[in-house]
């Protein structure tokens, strides 16, 4: 029994099943989800938006309960500061008013941070531990949010909307390092890179890699808005295209 029991214990490494699993039984659920919610009324759409954002807020919640009541409780390094933590915590504020400016700076925060995070990532206990539930419900759950407002509410980001998100990124920045300034934290990885393998270890040491993403971020928003603005101009062209017809 010993040998399974640390396996669990043990950090969850890039490639093993505990990574995908979760991503693969979200992506089907979704799939599921999107197609089932297009067939209903839109206030129940946006219920189902609603509770998307309950569930990830109140994992969150839940999870910092329960380290404030059965751990030793450290502020430089367990507030939910990092930026999926903050985006799980005010993620049912955008799906209980749908304010479409958060969503024009949630989705280039979500598609670039959380993707990443996905893609690698930093869990310190595998399954089944509370960690591991709340890290993948909190992540794939923005990832999904996203989505749903994208693809079922029928939200939609301008080039604007980039520079937005970007301008509305570097005040979050500035604020995490004045407080890992006060608190000698390294929320969102400004003082140090994380332990576990990351995008980061490519970018160099501090701060270049600080440096190196303020450098791509800009051009990997603009990326990530291309599928939008291809979308936009083929609906576009069709609609002039039934004009001419008409």
């Amino acid at each position: 029994m010993l040998i399974p029991l640390l396996y669990f214990l043990s950090p969850v490494k890039i490639g093993s099943y505990e990574h995908f699993l979760p991503i693969v039984c979200a992506a089907v659920l979704s799939i599921m989800l999107f197609t089932w919610a297009k067939t209903v009324s839109l206030k129940f759409q946006i219920l189902i938006f609603k509770l998307i954002g309950a569930v990830i807020t109140f994992t969150i919640i839940g999870y910092h309960t329960h380290l404030a009541l059965t751990t030793d409780y450290n502020i430089t390094t367990d507030l939910p500061l990092f930026l999926c933590s903050f985006l799980g915590l005010i993620s049912m504020v955008f799906t209980q008013y749908r304010s479409y400016w958060m969503y024009e700076i949630l989705l280039f925060w979500v598609f670039a941070g959380t993707t990443q995070a996905v893609l690698t990532p930093d869990i310190a206990t595998g399954f089944p531990s509370f960690d591991f539930f709340r890290y993948w419900i909190v992540h794939l759950g923005l990832i999904v949010m996203m989505l749903y407002a994208s693809l079922v509410l029928n939200m939609r980001p301008t080039l604007r909307s980039v520079f937005k998100s970007f301008i509305s990124l570097q005040v979050y920045l500035l604020i995490m390092l004045v407080v890992n300034y006060l608190l000698g934290s390294n929320y969102s990885y400004l003082n140090r890179k994380p332990t576990s393998a990351s995008v980061l270890d490519y970018f160099g040491d501090w701060p270049l890699y600080i440096l190196v993403v303020e450098l791509v971020l800009l051009p990997y928003f603009l990326l990530l808005y291309l599928p939008f603005y291809l979308a936009n101009r083929h609906k576009k062209s069709q609609s002039k295209n039934i004009e001419k017809q008409v």
